[in-house]
């Protein structure tokens, strides 16, 4: 499974891409105007942070319109991939992308039809938000497991990518159900090596260790 951060805090996906382990970054308008800063520098930025993937999102809401936007975030990088909504001017945006070569992530998903139609449209990836449906008393993990069941019959070649991540068990029963790509806040994806047996271990190593008097160097 891919590990893409959700932020647009430069500083924390920096930080995560020095441990080898992010494979891509997703952003939205919501999370750029947190940072306070310019949409199109804040998007430069990142795609200089890494090489996978990074969804930058339209904010138009016609199709000729967000083809318009997509022209000038597609120009900032090769690893730019369009995030575009699940609306039926979405989707023939997306089309006219994704024969263009463009990647695109179709996002605010919330069922298995919405998934069907954004992988007919050629979708990179498709993003389900499983935090939002289980708060409002749906079980989010359902919608990935119909998901994959439709998209395995099919072969489609659009990725699952599981959003509105909002702790660890989401991130496992994720992966246990095989989405291609899991997006979710830094703070998930550190909590992902916690353990407190591991801590635990670690300080009884350390302490038998101190007792011996040695150095490694």
């Amino acid at each position: 499974m891919k590990f893409f951060v959700d932020t647009a805090d430069t500083a924390e996906i920096a930080s995560l891409a020095a441990t080898g382990l992010l494979d891509g970054v997703t952003t939205n308008p919501s999370l750029i105007a947190k940072s306070g800063r310019k949409f199109l520098e804040v998007i430069a930025e990142i795609a200089g942070l890494t090489d996978g993937p990074v969804s930058a999102e339209v904010v138009a809401t016609t199709t000729d319109a967000m083809l318009r936007e997509a022209d000038v975030l597609r120009k900032i990088g090769d690893n730019i991939c369009i995030k575009l909504p699940l609306t039926m001017d979405g989707l023939t945006a997306c089309k006219k992308l994704s024969d263009d070569g463009v990647m695109v992530n179709v996002t605010l998903c919330f069922s298995a039809n919405q998934a069907l139609l954004a992988a007919k449209a050629g979708a990179s990836f498709i993003s389900p938000f499983v935090g939002r449906l289980d708060d409002i008393g749906f079980d989010g993990m359902t919608l990935i497991e119909d998901i994959k069941m439709i998209y395995d019959n099919y072969a489609f070649d659009t990725e699952i990518l599981v959003a509105s991540v909002r702790h660890p068990i989401h991130v496992l029963q994720a992966a246990k159900l095989g989405a291609d790509v899991a997006t979710m806040p830094a703070a998930v994806i550190r909590a992902l090596a916690h353990h407190p047996l591991t801590d635990k271990g670690l300080a009884m190593f350390m302490a038998d260790w101190a007792k011996t008097g040695q150095s490694i160097l």
